[in-house]
C-alpha cells in the first residue's frame, strides 16, 4: 500500500488527467508503477528476506529447511529476494483487489432475482442476470476469488524455495558455521577427556593400591591418599581450565591458563604417584616451541600416560621428547598387558577409543601426524608436531 499510494501521488504529476484514486484504469497503472520501487526497496534492505521467509513459513507451509536464514547479504540473494517480493506483491494485489470487490458483487448477483429495487437500480448488469443466472454467476464469482487465492498461494509456495532458498554463499556460510560449532565441541570434548580422564585413571590406581595395603602398610596408604588429594586438586584446576574455554567462547577470559610442557614434571610426578615408573628423556629446548604446540603436546603426553594407566596398569613407561628446529617428536612406550612377566593385565586394548582419536585430531590440527600400534609386546605412540602449528584451522584455540 505505501508504494501504491506513492505511485498514485506521483503519477498525476507526469500524466495529464490521471486520477488513480477515482479511475479504475489508472489504479492498475499506479499498481504497476509501484512494483519497481518495491523491488528497489528489497535490494536495499537485507532484512526484508527474513520477514518474507517468516510469511512464507506461516502462510504457504514451506518447511524451514528449504528456506534461507538471516538477512540477504550477497547481491545475488538480494536480487532473488527482490524478485520474490515483486511476485508476492503482484499476487497479493490481485487477490486483495478481488477480495474487496468480488464478494459484494457476488452477493448482489445472488439477490438480484429476488429484489425488485435491485433490478430497477442501474447497476449495469445484463438482463440475463435478473433471472436464475444471477445466483449462479454470484457463486461462480466467489469460486473465482477462492480459486485465484488458492492458485496464487500454491504458486508462491512453489517459487519460495527457489527465490528465498539458500544461495551457494548461504550454504557455504552455514557449512562454515556448522564446522566451527563441531570443531568447538570436539575441542572441548578433547580437553575434558584428556584433563579429567587422566586424573580419574591415576586416582583409580592410587585408591586400589591404598586399599590393598591399608592394613599391612599404613604409611604407604597415607602417601597414596595424599597423592589422591593432590591429583584431585589438579583435576579441579584442569576442569576450571575447560570451563574457562566455554567462557572464552562468550568473549570472557578463561578461568585458568591451559597447561603447557612447563608443567611436564608435575604431570610425571602425579603419574609416578599412581605407581607407574616413568622414564622421561627430553632433548632440545621445549621453551622454544610455539605456545600452541606446547599446549597440545602437554595434552598428548597426558593422554598417552592415561592410556597406559587405563589399559596396561602400573607398567613402566618410557617417554622421549625431542625438539629439533622447532619440530617436536613425541614417543611413548609401555609393555602390552600380559606380555611381560610380573605386570598385571589391565583392560585389554580394543583398537583405541576416544583418547587415541583425540591425539590424532590434535596432531592433525597442527599439521602433524600421530600413530599408535603394538609391536613385539610394546605399545608405542609416536607423534610429530611441526614448527609453529599454524596449518590447522582453530589450532590456536
Amino acid at each position: 500500500m505505501p508504494f501504491f499510494l506513492l505511485a498514485s501521488v506521483v503519477l498525476p504529476l507526469f500524466a495529464d488527467g490521471a486520477d488513480p484514486l477515482r479511475q479504475v484504469g489508472w489504479q492498475f497503472v499506479a499498481f504497476g508503477c509501484a512494483l519497481p520501487p518495491a523491488a528497489l526497496a528489497a535490494l536495499l534492505f537485507p532484512l526484508l528476506r527474513p520477514l518474507e521467509v517468516a510469511a512464507v513459513r506461516s502462510l504457504c507451509g514451506v518447511p524451514a529447511e528449504r528456506l534461507a536464514e538471516g538477512p540477504a547479504v550477497s547481491w545475488a540473494a538480494r536480487r532473488r529476494t527482490a524478485l520474490w517480493f515483486v511476485a508476492h506483491l503482484l499476487a497479493g494485489g490481485i487477490v486483495s483487489g478481488m477480495t474487496l470487490s468480488a464478494p459484494p458483487a457476488a452477493v448482489l448477483l445472488m439477490l438480484l432475482p429476488f429484489s425488485d429495487p435491485l433490478r430497477h437500480t442501474a447497476l449495469g448488469w445484463p438482463d440475463a442476470f435478473h433471472g436464475a443466472l444471477g445466483p449462479l454467476a454470484g457463486l461462480a464469482l466467489l469460486a473465482l476469488v477462492t480459486g485465484t487465492a488458492w492458485g496464487a498461494g500454491a504458486l508462491l509456495g512453489r517459487w519460495a524455495p527457489v527465490l528465498l532458498g539458500p544461495t551457494p554463499a548461504d550454504r557455504l556460510a552455514a557449512a562454515e558455521r556448522r564446522a566451527a560449532d563441531l570443531a568447538s565441541r570436539n575441542r572441548l570434548a578433547r580437553e575434558l577427556h584428556d584433563a579429567v580422564g587422566h586424573a580419574l585413571s591415576a586416582v583409580t590406581l592410587q585408591a586400589s593400591a591404598a586399599r590393598r595395603v591399608l592394613d599391612a602398610d599404613p604409611e604407604f596408604a597415607r602417601q597414596a591418599l595424599a597423592a589422591i588429594e593432590e591429583t584431585t586438586r589438579e583435576a579441579v584446576a584442569e576442569l576450571d581450565t575447560v570451563l574457562g574455554l566455554l567462557r572464552e567462547e562468550d568473549g570472557a577470559d578463561p578461568a585458568a591458563p591451559a597447561p603447557t610442557l612447563d608443567g611436564l614434571e608435575a604431570l610425571l610426578g602425579r603419574t609416578r604417584a599412581a605407581g607407574v615408573a616413568v622414564e622421561a628423556t627430553v632433548e632440545g629446548p621445549c621453551a622454544t616451541l610455539a605456545p600452541v604446540v606446547s599446549r597440545e603436546a602437554y595434552r598428548i603426553v597426558q593422554e598417552g600416560l592415561s592410556n597406559a594407566l587405563r589399559h596396561a596398569g602400573p607398567v613402566p613407561v618410557r617417554l622421549h621428547l625431542r625438539v629439533e628446529e622447532g619440530e617436536l617428536a613425541i614417543r611413548l612406550e609401555n609393555p602390552v598387558p600380559g606380555s611381560v612377566g610380573g605386570f598385571p593385565a589391565a583392560t585389554a586394548r580394543t583398537g583405541g577409543g576416544r583418547g587415541l582419536r583425540g591425539i590424532a585430531e590434535r596432531a592433525r590440527l597442527l599439521g602433524g601426524e600421530a600413530t599408535a600400534a603394538a609391536d613385539d609386546g610394546v605399545w608405542r605412540l609416536t607423534v610429530r608436531l611441526p614448527p609453529g602449528g599454524t596449518t590447522g584451522r582453530g589450532a590456536g584455540r
